[in-house]
């Protein structure tokens, strides 16, 4: 039987966070949920208040904390562009010194850390699909540059720890997840598209939707998390978590109109800055050395995204 951990996942009330607070406790473990709201959810973790094993802190990783736990997983930063736009500076200093702040509670307490990094690290990739030793094509004066460099500057952070310190770490770079939960303001294509169709709103496709994404289900990444976690010491990544199953933007708008039933039409937009032409993962490490890949077809995800998002606006 599994023995019961302390685990501290800081950005826990956000999309993924949330789901992973509720992952680890159903695993029996106890579970100190840290954040800040700034993009994170009350709603997301409401379900879980008064569970015995649960224990909610509103933090900013940015400040030092001090408990003690037995592992790590470190996951606060605003993660849409809409959002980490929103206030760059603090974006970065989220990613920086959020990153500092918990490898150095790590280093005390001698807990094992995850760090959710992310496929943005590859900025707008001229390697496709991405593997790991890819080392990026990223605009450092851009305005995706807060985010993309800050979780660059983190993935340093923590193998220098791990140099330096011996701190044990495990670090995974996040491609496009969706699932219920999602914020339904934050700006994400999936999100975007699905509240726009309900909504009877046109969908707004910037560029001409050519450019293509990988849609992994929250479930899936969770599992992803949970090998990576349970891998040996020396198995530290970076490892690429994602659906390698690549669409079109348009591909997805058409989908998500056909599922809801919409009479939404699509409307071109000018493309962002810096905004990655393609974006797909290369798994073949994470299968090789960790056994996981996704199962969830994108239709089976989306058919339960859209359900989440129509109770959601029905109230």
């Amino acid at each position: 039987m599994r023995l019961s951990r302390r685990i501290l996942v800081s950005g826990g009330a956000g999309f993924i966070g949330s789901h992973l607070c509720d992952k680890l406790l159903a695993e029996g473990h106890e579970v100190l949920c840290v954040d800040n709201y700034f993009t994170g959810w009350r709603r997301n973790i409401e379900h879980l208040v008064g569970t015995p094993r649960f224990e909610m802190m509103r933090h900013d990783v940015t400040f030092p904390l001090y408990v003690e736990v037995d592992d790590i997983y470190n996951l606060a930063c605003p993660a849409s562009p809409i959002h980490y736009q929103h206030d760059p500076v603090q974006t970065l200093k989220t990613s920086v010194h959020g990153a500092i702040n918990m490898l150095g509670l790590a280093k005390r307490t001698r807990a094992k850390i995850f760090q959710a990094s992310t496929s943005e690290v590859y900025g707008d990739p001229n390697v496709h699909p991405q593997p790991e030793s890819y080392w990026g094509h990223v605009n450092p004066l851009g305005i995706r540059a807060c985010y993309d460099e800050g979780k660059r500057a983190a993935e340093t952070l923590f193998f220098d720890y791990h140099r330096q310190h011996k701190v044990k770490i495990k670090v995974a770079r996040i491609f496009n997840t969706y699932g219920p939960r999602m914020h339904p303001n934050d700006g994400r294509v999936v999100s975007n598209f699905i509240v726009q169709a309900l909504s009877g709103n046109d969908i707004t496709i910037y560029g001409d939707g050519s450019q293509t994404r990988s849609f992994c289900y929250v479930t899936d990444l969770l599992d992803g998390f949970a090998k990576l976690m349970a891998s040996g010491d020396e198995f530290i990544g970076p490892v690429n978590l994602g659906n390698p199953v690549e669409f079109t933007i348009r591909q997805l708008a058409e989908m998500v109109i056909e599922m809801t039933d919409s009479k939404s039409k699509l409307v071109m937009m000018p493309l962002p800055s810096d905004d990655p032409r393609q974006r797909q993962p290369d798994i073949s490490l994470a299968r090789r050395e960790l056994g996981w890949e996704p199962k969830v077809p994108l239709a089976d995800g989306l058919k339960e995204t859209i359900g989440y998002f129509r109770t959601l606006m029905a109230s």
